[in-house]
């Protein structure tokens, strides 16, 4: 049975999926997808992506394939993704300041009620059982309550990522559809109680924040191994330098400040206390690419006193990475609705995501979570 799946953001992250979706259905190699081999009635395989949604000026008609050309480096991208065709969504200024050109319906249709119903008659037409949110990352906005979030979001003052969010839970709502929403971005989308409480209403199911695709993780499941051997953290320093859209948006310091709370959540809940800590994108650097570089340092204090400490270097593609992820959280959100699960999942989040929602949520390492959600998806029959 497929998924449909629309994807929001025609990025290096959503070129880097397809190519590697087309690529495992060809070989049946699901070598980088979280929980593949347990998946049970949704899988990889049956996700069918339906819908490409952009507002960069030169992506809007242009093909999957001929984007995914330009940004993934060393492939020839199949042939298949000619037909799916970037189509226009929603700005709500998510790009501006960025040296991009970017035109969203609201710009086009000079209304921001025209371009939310323009945007809705999209999604009845297409029926995604799934939408991927994987835009550039913007500001923090919250959402107390089911009016806020309503008022923000019509009016484009919630940031793009919450418009996206309101227009599937109204398509859900007035069409009767379950849809499941993923919000792979920093802004507090699962961690608004208005969104969550509104998500639950209509019998939909919204998760995130901000997928967990690089250092973050390995950075969590180290804290992790020192807690678990009450091992005395002292400091952490971890901070990345990337070459794509990604980083260059992070140079402004709202948006920088949004990875930071992000990556730094972990801290104090994992460890029991809040050791001095730096966890932060840091720059801008064109010809890394999409693969970052990554330093960590983490001095920590065992038995006697004596100190030790954990130094790490890597270059890590969060592009790959996260295509990894997409192709695991799609299927275990489609299956969460089917089984009647609605606004948020707390075990999934923990383990797909940076800063997991609902807000206050204790986050756990990802070694913790990834079992705890191996057990619940055997609990709900949909992993073997």
């Amino acid at each position: 049975m497929k998924v449909r799946t629309l994807i929001i953001g025609a990025g290096a992250g959503a070129s880097y999926f397809l190519v590697g979706l087309e690529r495992a259905r060809e070989t049946g190699d699901l070598t980088g997808v979280p929980l593949a081999r347990h998946l049970k009635y949704y899988r990889p395989e049956d996700i069918e992506v339906i819908g490409l949604v952009d507002v960069e000026v030169t992506k809007v008609g242009s093909t999957a394939r001929s984007i995914a050309s330009k940004l993934v480096p060393g492939v020839d991208p199949p042939k298949d993704l000619d037909g799916l065709v970037v189509q226009r969504g929603l700005h709500c200024g998510s790009l501006k300041g960025l040296p991009v050109k970017a035109m969203g319906l609201e710009e086009v249709l000079g209304s921001v009620q025209e371009a939310f119903d323009q945007f809705i008659a999209l999604l009845d037409e297409l029926r995604p059982d799934v939408v991927v949110n994987a835009i550039t990352t913007e500001p923090l906005r919250y959402a107390e309550t089911e009016e806020e979030f309503a008022s923000k979001a019509s009016s484009c003052q919630g940031g793009a990522t919450m418009a996206y969010a309101y227009a599937v839970a109204e398509h859900s709502r007035r069409s009767g559809r379950h849809v499941a929403f993923i919000n792979l971005t920093p802004p507090p989308i699962a961690n608004s109680p208005g969104v969550v409480s509104y998500y639950a209403r209509i019998g939909s199911l919204v998760l995130g924040d901000d997928a967990a695709t690089g250092a973050t993780p390995l950075t969590a499941d180290i804290l992790e191994h020192m807690a678990e051997r009450e091992r005395r953290v002292l400091s952490i320093a971890q901070f990345n330098i990337g070459g794509n859209s990604d980083f260059l948006s992070l140079v402004e310091p709202e948006r920088n400040y949004s990875k930071e709370i992000t990556k730094g959540a972990m801290v104090k809940d994992i460890l029991g206390y809040d050791a001095p800590h730096y966890i932060k994108p840091t720059g801008y650097l064109e010809p890394l690419g999409d693969r970052k570089f990554v330093a960590m340092h983490i001095e920590y204090e065992g038995f006697g006193g004596f100190r030790d400490e954990i130094a790490v270097s890597a270059r890590i593609n969060d592009k790959s990475n996260l295509a990894g992820l997409i192709a695991s959280v799609i299927p275990v959100a489609k299956g969460l609705v089917d089984r009647g699960i609605s606004g948020t999942h707390a075990t999934a989040n923990r383990f797909f995501m940076k800063l997991p929602g609902p807000k206050d949520l204790r986050i756990t390492s990802k070694i913790v979570a990834y079992y705890d959600l191996l057990e619940e998806l055997r609990r709900l029959d949909l992993a073997t």
